[in-house]
Formats: structure tokens, sequence, C-alpha cells
């Protein structure tokens, strides 16, 4: 079985209690008690239809080897493996800033109104046959899909895509801190969510959101087909070490389709 995190990591990574564990390392994480694999950390997140920690039971049953719980529903699971801390969340966070501070793979970050998910893919496809690769699943890109696929990550990963989503201003910044990428691709501005904002531009200045995340020497990628290519540009003032290149079928990109 693969090792993921050992549990003493994932205890000072979350800063948990501990109890009743058996198992020494964890091989995956899930948030799903329904599809979770033999030895995963189940971590009991708070939803708006459902809490998780009313599933902590069945995960076990399921195979999980601990599970991350908030201090405020510990009691009523006594006798199970846990890692009691006070946001199971917050926690995952925490492991995904570990997984990522060990990481060496080089890590992509797209965002875009459409096309996210296909050019995860299609990214994840090509580099897999270079090295190992990680990349998230399904459209796993919001507050929770982000740092569970972060956390995810193995070690030994050569290369991470991930995919970063947002339906208002201000959701990206905080997670493309967690990822921390080297290349921060933007597919498109388009009228997803257009009701959160003030008009495209709005969109636009929220998806630029992610270049502020990029590593130093990095490079932004960016559609060149928009009328908000300098709301981009304009955001990596000063970040004189970052790349910023274009694409598209306009004859000012820089790449041309």
């Amino acid at each position: 079985m693969t090792v993921l995190f050992s549990i003493d990591e994932l205890i000072g990574a979350t800063g948990g209690h501990g109890e009743n564990i058996n198992a020494e390392f964890i091989s995956s994480i899930s948030i799903d008690s329904r599809t979770i694999k033999t030895g995963a950390l189940y971590v009991a997140i708070k939803g708006d239809r459902f809490d998780g920690h009313g599933f902590v039971h069945k995960a076990v049953v399921n195979g999980a080897a601990v599970a991350l719980v908030s201090k405020e529903k510990a009691r009523e699971l006594a006798g199970l493996p846990l890692i009691i801390v006070p946001d199971p969340l917050a926690g995952l966070e925490e492991i995904a800033k570990v997984a990522r501070d060990r990481s060496k793979a080089k890590i992509i970050a797209i965002t875009g109104s459409a096309g996210k998910t296909t050019t995860k893919n299609m990214v994840a496809e090509i580099l897999s046959r270079v090295g190992e690769t990680h990349a998230s699943i399904k459209s796993y890109n919001n507050h929770w899909g982000v740092p569970l696929m972060l956390a995810s990550m193995p070690a030994s990963a050569e290369f991470g895509v991930f995919e970063i989503g947002m339906n208002h201003g201000g959701e990206i910044a905080p997670l493309v801190e967690l990822v921390r990428p080297h290349v921060a691709l933007v597919t498109n501005v388009g009228s997803a969510h257009v009701g959160n904002f003030d008009g495209f531009e709005g969109i636009a200045a929220a998806k630029a959101e992610i270049l502020g995340g990029i590593e130093p020497s990095g490079t932004a990628i960016v559609n060149a087909d928009q009328s908000y290519i300098e709301v981009f540009s304009k955001s990596l003032k000063g970040r004189l070490d970052i790349e910023f290149s274009t694409f598209g079928f306009s004859s000012s990109a820089d790449v041309g389709i």
C-alpha cells in the first residue's frame, strides 16, 4: 500500500489529537464515505446539505484508517479512530500546505469561465507521458476540492495539475496561495456567474487572482481573444520575474491557434 502521510505527520500538520488509531500511515484522502479506499483518511466536512460527521462510522466500516473530525463532534464518535481538530476543513488545508511544501513537482493551475476541466485533463495527459503526474479529479475546484486534491498529491509526483474555480471575487486568491503554481493558465473570460459581478471586467479581475499566486520566475498564460487582456497584464505589475504569454486566434497572440 502506498504511503501518502504517516499518522504522526497528519497530527503534526493539523495540530490535532489522535484517538484509537492503529494504523501507522494513510494511503489516500477522501470526503466520501461511499467510495473511500482501504487505508484512507476520511475528512468529515460540514457542507450546505450534509455534515460529514454523520458518515464517519460508515467510512471506517468501508476501510478508512482514521477520520479527521471536529472537537465538538468527537464525543459522539468515541471509540472510532480519530484525529480531533477544531475544524476539519482547516485541518485539510494544513495537510495541503505540507503536501505542497514537501513537493518538488512542477505545478500548473488552471482557471477560466469554460474549459477548465478539459484543459486540465489534456495537460495532465501530456505531462503523464514524461513523468509521474498528479491531477485534480472531476471538477474538484472549490474551497474544499482544491485543498483535497493538493493534500492528495504524492511526494513522488513530478507534475501537479490543479483546477481552480470561483463564483465570486476573492475566492481564487486563497486557493492559489495553497497551490503556488509555477504556471497559471486562464482559458477565457465568459458569462458564467456574471450576476455576481459588475460586468465582464469584474469576472476578469476575479480570474486574474490566479496570477497573484505564481511562484517566482513562473509563467502566466492567458487567452488573447478577449477584451480584458489588460486586466491580466496589469495584475502582474511589478512582477518582472513572471513571463506573460498569450494564446489564441488573435494576430497579437504569442502562440497562434
